[in-house]
């Protein structure tokens, strides 16, 4: 007897008819169609064996039923887009969702490159240097008055010149005597220690930090020593070309506060009247 070949499925001799394996067993056109066929999204209908079977993230379709949503010309072998699980050509999609470029007003197509800033979009190509009009791309840039500029150009037609060293000041900067600094720059005249957030004083225009200036220009306290700064509200006794400060204006002898008092002098001490009035 000759070996039976059956549908895998149904049992139906499988001799002289069409059949297509699955898993090594073979199965017929009927049965395998209804195991085994997608189901086209568009139609509702299985895609046959006899017809092409096109899919996009396990979706399926027949051939003549993979087209636009829109314009309903068809997507075989033609590039498309995906929106809220419709498929669209790129002329569609474009004008529906695409950006409009903020230079040349036209679509940015899907797939090309676009530059985007503030809720603005550009063609590559149209994101220019207002001044140089060369593609910034992903190079740094500053925005001034809906303008964009590379850093450079910038900084050659808006950012302040250092007084100090001429370079631009492109972050922060210290403005002295109305004249701009940077902040590494504005230094003390004496030790070039920086001032920026520091308390500091001047003498004939150049800057210095206070203990250089009381090193150098404040007068020395008769009693102390020290430096009197007069800075901040310092008080300070003057007489005949000597200065105490406040707390330093003391008898010699009893140490008693002469500020406000009388007060007599020997050589270079001063007294309180009764340790002066032996004298």
């Amino acid at each position: 007897m000759t070996e039976r070949f059956d549908c895998h499925h149904c049992n139906e001799s499988l001799y002289g008819k069409k059949y297509i394996l699955k898993e090594e067993n073979p199965h017929c056109v009927a049965c395998f169609e209804e195991l085994y066929a997608n189901t086209c999204e568009e139609c509702g209908t299985p895609i046959g064996c006899d017809c092409k079977d096109l899919s996009y993230k396990d979706r399926h379709w027949h051939e003549g039923c993979f087209h636009c949503s829109r314009c309903g010309s068809s997507l075989v072998d033609k590039p498309f887009a995906a929106k809220e699980e419709q498929l669209l050509c790129t002329d569609c999609y474009s004008n529906e969702y695409s950006s409009k470029c903020q230079e040349c007003k036209k679509t940015i197509m899907p797939g090309t490159r676009k530059m985007e800033y503030k809720g603005s979009s550009w063609h590559e190509t149209c994101f220019t240097c207002q001044r140089c009009q060369q593609p910034i791309g992903t190079k740094s840039f500053i925005p001034k008055e809906n303008q964009n500029f590379c850093v450079p150009c910038y900084e050659k037609q808006y950012a302040l010149q250092c007084v100090q060293c001429k370079k631009p000041i492109t972050t922060g900067g210290v403005t002295y005597r109305e004249q701009p600094w940077h902040k590494e720059c504005f230094v003390c005249t004496a030790c070039k220690k920086q001032l920026s957030g520091q308390r500091f004083t001047a003498r004939d225009e150049f800057p210095y930090c206070l203990t250089c200036f009381c090193d150098l220009y404040a007068k020395k306290c008769a009693g102390c020593t020290n430096p009197i700064s007069g800075l901040g509200g310092t008080k300070y006794i003057s007489f005949e070309e000597r200065q105490w400060h406040n707390d330093c204006f003391n008898c010699k002898k009893c140490s008693l506060s002469l500020v406000g008092r009388g007060f007599l002098t020997e050589r270079d001490d001063i007294l309180c009247p009764d340790c002066g009035k032996d004298i």
